[in-house]
């Protein structure tokens, strides 16, 4: 049996494509719209910091609307990116400033810089799955929901000695 290498070739270049418009056209502009043409009607995100919802486009909808609501100038930018078969893995930088409520955090005006690595499934073009893992801890801690582990120590020390801690190093 012969394999079509540009056949694979151009599948995983098509994969990544369908990928990087969803970054690019859907968050990146806060176009939550278009999702019921880019993901299957069951796709599934499995993203352990965010809230439960719905499989299919309209829970990758109300994901979009969740964080360009805390972040109105929320990007996306991909830094790397590779496909092999149907599945995409990509490396993410996302820029925002928070100026909405985020999961019942009042916003806070800070702008914050954190990374996400994702892997998707491409079946004919359409997003089935979304594994995406990104920094919410350091994001968290950047709007000034969590305190830094600097911070911490300085609070743990002042616990322990009474005294204030100053210029932690």
């Amino acid at each position: 049996m012969k394999t079509n290498l540009w056949a694979i070739v151009m599948s995983a270049e098509e994969n990544k494509a369908a990928v990087r418009h969803f970054w690019q056209d859907h968050l990146n502009t806060g176009n939550a719209t278009l999702c019921k043409n880019d993901f299957a009607p069951d796709a599934v995100n499995h993203d352990p910091s965010s809230p439960p919802v719905p499989p299919g486009p309209e829970g990758i909808s109300q994901l979009i609307t969740l964080y360009r609501t805390a972040f109105p100038d929320l990007t996306a930018t991909v830094e790397d990116m590779v496909a092999e078969g149907d599945e995409v893995a990509y490396r993410l930088t996302f820029r925002g400033t928070n100026q909405g409520e985020l999961m019942g955090m009042p916003a806070t005006g800070k702008h914050v810089t954190y990374v996400g690595i994702g892997i998707d499934k491409v079946v004919n073009g359409t997003i089935t799955e979304m594994w995406l893992n990104f920094d919410a801890l350091g994001m968290l801690q950047q709007v000034g929901a969590v305190p830094s582990p600097g911070e911490m120590a300085k609070k743990a020390a002042y616990y322990y000695t009474g005294k204030e801690v100053k210029g932690q190093r």
